[in-house]
């Protein structure tokens, strides 16, 4: 199992807006002493995204995340992709390649979240 864990400078409007924008649901939520999100997983299908926020630079030899410079994309299997794209162009997400029919059978698109991340949502199920 792979859970992809992500840095947002704002994580209390990055949980509300992958809600809203992506459909992703609330599993848990960690808050701290002023009610901010700590921690936060959030489920994705069948997967979990963790969340959280900024760290101190060289927190596990890290910087700070630059999303926009980042190799690193989130690919999430949905089962009715024109409507996956119709709700998050609706909520402001950025797309960046616009829902479109594979070579390999997939139907998919990709956008940008309000922090710049990149997001695929797609069809397509890699092969056990």
């Amino acid at each position: 199992m792979i859970i992809p864990a992500m840095r947002y400078d704002d994580p209390d409007a990055a949980v509300a807006w992958l809600i809203e924008a992506f459909g992703l649901t609330e599993q848990t939520i960690y808050r701290d002493e002023h009610g901010k999100v700590g921690h936060a997983e959030l489920r994705a299908g069948e997967g979990t995204i963790m969340v959280s926020g900024p760290r101190d630079p060289g927190w596990l030899g890290g910087t700070a995340a630059d999303p926009l410079a980042s190799p690193v994309s989130i690919y999430v299997v949905v089962e009715d992709p024109q409507g996956h794209f119709e709700r998050a162009k609706a909520a402001g997400a950025v797309i960046v390649r616009d829902l479109e029919q594979m070579d390999y059978g997939s139907d998919e698109y990709s956008a940008r979240d309000l922090e710049g991340n990149l997001w695929s949502f797609g069809t397509y199920r890699p092969s056990a």
